[in-house]
C-alpha cells in the first residue's frame, strides 16, 4: 500500500488566512467610537481618525453624502468605509474619512482644522443623535454647514 503525506504546512497556512480574513471582516463590521474628555476616535478595521475636540469646527447632522472620489475603501450592502476626495476640492488633495454603518440614515459631519472632514453614523440612529448632541454640547453652540 502507498501512503501520500499531506502537506500540514498548507493545511495550517489556509486556517490562519481564514481566521485572519475572518477577524478583518469582524474589526468593519461596526464603527467603534472612543469618545473621551478632548479627543474622539473612530475606527472601523483598518480606518482610524482621532480628533482632538479643541480643533473641531463644526458638527452638522446630513442627510446625505456629497458626490466623492473614493481613493480605497469598500461599499458593501449599507456600509460606506474608507478615504475619499472631494470631486470640487479636486486640486488640493484634502482627504474626506467616511465610516458610514447604515447609508440610510442621518450621518455627522465633522469638520476639523478648518477643512477636515468626516462622515459617520452608528448602526443604532439613537445613539447616532446622542453622539451627536453630545459633540455639538462640547463645542458649544452647533455649527453651520461648510
Amino acid at each position: 500500500m502507498h501512503f501520500t503525506k499531506k502537506n500540514w504546512v498548507w493545511t495550517v497556512v489556509l486556517i490562519l488566512t481564514v481566521i485572519c480574513c475572518a477577524f478583518i471582516l469582524i474589526l468593519h463590521l461596526k464603527n467603534w467610537v472612543s469618545n473621551s474628555d478632548n479627543s474622539l476616535g473612530i475606527r472601523s478595521g483598518f480606518y482610524n481618525v482621532e480628533i482632538p475636540l479643541n480643533e473641531l469646527d463644526s458638527v452638522v447632522l446630513v442627510e446625505r453624502i456629497p458626490p466623492m472620489e473614493r481613493l480605497h475603501g469598500f461599499s458593501a450592502l449599507e456600509k460606506e468605509k474608507g478615504v475619499f476626495r472631494e470631486f470640487k476640492d479636486s486640486l488640493t488633495d484634502n482627504k474626506v474619512h467616511v465610516f458610514v454603518d447604515n447609508i440610510e440614515q442621518h450621518k455627522v459631519k465633522l469638520v476639523y482644522k478648518d477643512s477636515t472632514y468626516v462622515y459617520f453614523n452608528l448602526k443604532d440612529s439613537v445613539q447616532t443623535l446622542q453622539l451627536f448632541q453630545k459633540l455639538g454640547g462640547k463645542i458649544g453652540a452647533l455649527g453651520a454647514p461648510n
